[in-house]
């Protein structure tokens, strides 16, 4: 079938992102292995300009530790085959990558109160995970910020929400969490709506200083 497009800045980007992914990309080592769903996060996180998220009951993954990300693997039901529990802990941990970069994407994470407090692994997982939430707060294009349980503000966003800005915008994707797996969502209305989702979350949270002060807290309480 002959698809025509006049949008030349839109084939332009995808061009270059077919090139530079055509079974390049480090996910493509987990085809086969994980479900797509998880290689086309590690896709989209790698092309993305700007990245915006909100959680609510877990820290967002991409900043997650390696003992934080097998208590919550480790917790589903029906159990994970130990492999595959080895398998998405890795692949979540290399996710980090692109904070590697010479010029990193710009990282703004709202996270709230309730994910603070979870204790998923344990006492000592979760202080080693607010620990480390503090230190990639102060990595040069990282931004946290907590949404506190003070907060009379309702923010719609019951399950983790991952906005990715596009080289250019008619590629921005929202990646949503869901008990029947991961959703991606392109259509130009649903993404305006999660902009203001993520605005919303953004002026209902406490400065950058506040949060971190926060979260140091509470890590002090464990």
């Amino acid at each position: 079938m002959f698809y025509a497009c006049d949008d030349r800045d839109l084939i332009e980007a995808l061009c270059v992102i077919a090139r530079e992914s055509r079974g390049q990309g480090w996910w493509d080592e987990y085809r086969g292995v994980l479900a797509p769903g998880f290689l086309d996060i590690g896709e989209l996180e790698n092309h993305a300009t700007y990245l915006r998220t909100v959680a609510v009951m877990t820290v967002p993954g991409i900043l997650q530790t390696e003992d934080y990300i097998r208590a919550i693997h480790r917790s589903a039901t029906p159990p994970l085959p130990a492999e595959e529990v080895d398998a998405r802990v890795e692949f979540r941990l290399k996710r980090r990558s692109i904070f590697e970069r010479d010029t990193p994407p710009p990282f703004r994470a709202i996270v709230h109160e309730a994910a603070l407090r979870m204790r998923f692994g344990g006492r000592k997982v979760a202080k080693g995970q607010l620990e480390y939430l503090l230190e990639a707060s102060e990595w040069p294009t990282v931004t946290v910020r907590v949404i506190p349980f003070t907060c009379e503000d309702f923010v719609e966003a019951t399950y983790p929400l991952l906005y990715a800005g596009g080289v250019v915008p008619q590629l921005d994707t929202v990646q949503m969490d869901s008990p029947v797996g991961g959703v991606f969502i392109t259509a130009a209305a649903q993404l305006k709506r999660y902009v203001g989702m993520l605005d919303t979350a953004e002026r209902s949270s406490l400065s950058e200083l506040e949060s971190a002060q926060l979260i140091h807290r509470i890590a002090r309480e464990l």
